[in-house]
């Protein structure tokens, strides 16, 4: 079975419990990560037009609203958590205001040119093909549009590295595999993180498919990092 296909499946099994474990494990701390993520965007630009990818249960396009744009897409492989998405959109009373679609991170169904923005949070590590997904990111987005990427790093400073991973590889697989009731999905986490080439490493592929002005921001003494570029 592909790569995204699991995935696929994994989201699916936890959409129901996804909100609650990401608050639960990162202490709350993932909201303000969101809140950053777009305040990067803003130092860059006002977008008119939004795309969301991996969008989960919209909490990243949610916030985005807060830049007022004409319209936000957000797609996701896993039609469970879209569902989830959509009942948050319901209570929010923010039916409308965020298109929400089945979409491939790595195939996205529109042309190109389209976005001023395109962004994607804890969800990059889970492509199957790296490289085709910022293609595909720098092909849908206009000539001087931003690109934000949020995701997980690991810490590399002494005692808070150590500290950390004993956290994420023991404790936070437990409480998710006992609050989601899906073992695998939260053993799958540390090992996507350790896997994913960031910092340095992932500015180089980001500028291999030609983005430009690339920065990295380190959050929570580096356990999640916001990209950013320019097409």
């Amino acid at each position: 079975m592909r790569k995204k296909e699991k995935v696929r499946i994994m989201f699916d099994s936890i959409a129901w419990r996804y909100d609650f474990l990401n608050h639960f494990l990162s202490f709350g701390t993932d909201l303000q990560w969101r809140r950053k993520a777009i305040n990067e965007i803003a130092r860059r630009l006002s977008p008119a037009r939004i795309l969301d990818i991996a969008t989960g249960t919209c909490d990243l396009a949610i916030e985005s609203l807060r830049l007022k744009p004409e319209k936000v897409t957000a797609i996701d492989i896993s039609q469970r958590m879209l569902e989830e998405g959509r009942k948050k959109l319901y209570r929010k009373k923010l039916n409308g205001r965020i298109e929400l679609m089945i979409g491939d991170s790595e195939q996205l169904p529109f042309d190109d040119s389209t976005y001023d923005a395109v962004m994607v949070s804890f969800g990059i590590r889970n492509f199957e093909d790296y490289e085709e997904g910022l293609s595909e990111m720098y092909r849908v987005l206009r000539k001087g549009g931003v690109v934000m990427i949020l995701e997980f790093s690991m810490p590399s400073k002494f005692p808070f590295k150590q500290i950390y991973g004993f956290y994420f590889h023991k404790i936070l697989p437990f409480f998710g595999a006992l609050f989601s009731k899906d073992k695998a999905a939260y053993h799958y986490l540390p090992y996507s993180v350790s896997a994913f080439p960031e910092g340095d490493d992932f500015l180089g592929l980001m500028e291999s498919k030609g983005f430009r002005e690339l920065r990295q921001r380190r959050l929570t003494g580096g356990v999640a990092t916001i990209y950013t570029g320019c097409r």
